[in-house]
């Protein structure tokens, strides 16, 4: 199976400290020590570890304040993909792979298209079926969840499918697990509740949630299966 996208050429190194959220200080093979940015806002729970082995990415423009970007962490039962963005990139060349049976019946792909709430959901499929892509990095004991934070932004997002859907499209909500240790996946009530009880009624109302994990490689990522969603 071809991959979903190709990480460039990354990085090894050592994990010396996250703080701000956003950044995070990587030693380096060499001794050298890097600040790089951390794309991800939860609080990455069983996906990183003081002094654990992490991958970066180097940014192409030399003019970008910091120059290098956590994509993976090593973690004893495999690779995690932290870096939510890249999320993204693979769910749009898995749906334009046709690789989501689900998801395999729509020729055009829309990006970061604003709904009729003044939102914008990542994805809008022809011309009426909206897919919202969460990244879950957070995986205990076989079980996947999301958010690992409470994120009252899923939460919106979540009520903006439910608006399409009233409204006569397609709502999706698309988890993609970033390392391959998942069995099943379930919404963490007991980190964010209010987000549990609004997927649950979410679903009731006609939004479609799909869970899919993921393969991920020093080279690359690749859809792996599909995982039960648990309520």
């Amino acid at each position: 199976m071809d991959w979903l996208f190709e990480y460039p050429e990354l990085i090894p190194g050592r994990l010396i400290q996250r703080y701000k959220r956003f950044l995070a200080d990587i030693e380096l093979e060499d001794g050298s020590r890097v600040t790089a940015h951390c794309a991800n806002p939860g609080r990455m729970t069983s996906c990183c570890e003081d002094s654990g082995r992490v991958w970066l990415s180097r940014a192409a423009n030399p003019k970008r304040r910091l120059a290098y970007t956590w994509e993976l962490s090593q973690m004893p039962t495999g690779l995690v993909m932290v870096n939510p963005l890249r999320a993204n990139a693979a769910a749009r060349a898995a749906i334009a792979g046709r690789l989501i049976p689900e998801l395999s019946g729509y020729d055009e792909i829309a990006s970061e298209v604003r709904t009729a709430g003044g939102s914008r959901l990542d994805f809008r499929l022809g011309s009426d079926c909206w897919v919202e892509v969460k990244s879950c990095t957070l995986v205990e004991n076989g079980l996947a969840q999301f958010p690992d934070a409470p994120s009252a932004r899923a939460g919106r997002h979540l009520d903006e499918l439910v608006a399409a859907v009233r409204n006569g499209q397609r709502g999706v909500m698309l988890y993609l697990v970033g390392r391959g240790d998942a069995e099943r996946f379930a919404p963490a009530a007991q980190i964010d509740p209010a987000y549990a009880v609004r997927l649950k009624a979410a679903l009731a109302t006609g939004v479609e949630a799909l869970v899919y994990s993921l393969e991920v490689e020093i080279g690359g990522v690749r859809l792996a299966t599909s995982l039960p969603l648990m309520l």
